[in-house]
């Protein structure tokens, strides 16, 4: 059985970025649409660092989806260049342009340059969630209140 595909995302490239560049997928497989740094010059970000860097785009998310930003994992393997919140969310009622929030979790300082692939955005579905306060206990399971670690290696 084969997921859903083709939903349609409007992007808008902000007239005050002009190094902006639409998300591309590196491959026909990839899960995640690379997200590109709309910056005029490079900027440095030292060990510990973290920048909003702005991406210059715009989106309108359909009602029901979200976008995930992630990392890319090779920058992050390489470089430790991480995004702080990840996955970032990106609801579908916000209109403002799209930030990624990266930290550098490497021993030494990072140059971002225009246009690098910072990250990766996923579109996921987001399901509408129903709370039920319970009065008695919950269910037992095999688990039950083990927390951290608990479950094993």
């Amino acid at each position: 059985m084969s997921a859903p595909r083709g939903i349609r995302v409007r992007v808008r490239r902000l007239p005050d970025r002009p190094h902006a560049r639409l998300p591309v997928r590196a491959s026909p497989g990839s899960a995640g649409w690379d997200l590109a740094a709309a910056i005029s010059e490079p900027l440095v970000l030292p060990p510990g660092a973290r920048a909003a860097i702005p991406t210059g785009l715009a989106l309108e998310i359909p009602d029901g989806y979200e976008a995930q930003v992630r990392p890319r994992s090779g920058r992050a393997l390489r470089e430790g260049l991480t995004v702080v919140n990840a996955p970032g969310t990106i609801d579908s009622d916000y209109r403002g342009e799209v930030l990624v929030l990266l930290v550098n979790l490497g021993d030494s300082a990072l140059t971002i340059e225009p246009g690098d692939r910072l990250a990766q955005l996923v579109l996921a579905p987001v399901l509408e969630v129903s709370w039920e306060e319970a009065a008695d206990p919950l269910a037992a399971t095999e688990r039950g209140v083990g927390g951290f670690g608990s479950s094993g290696r």
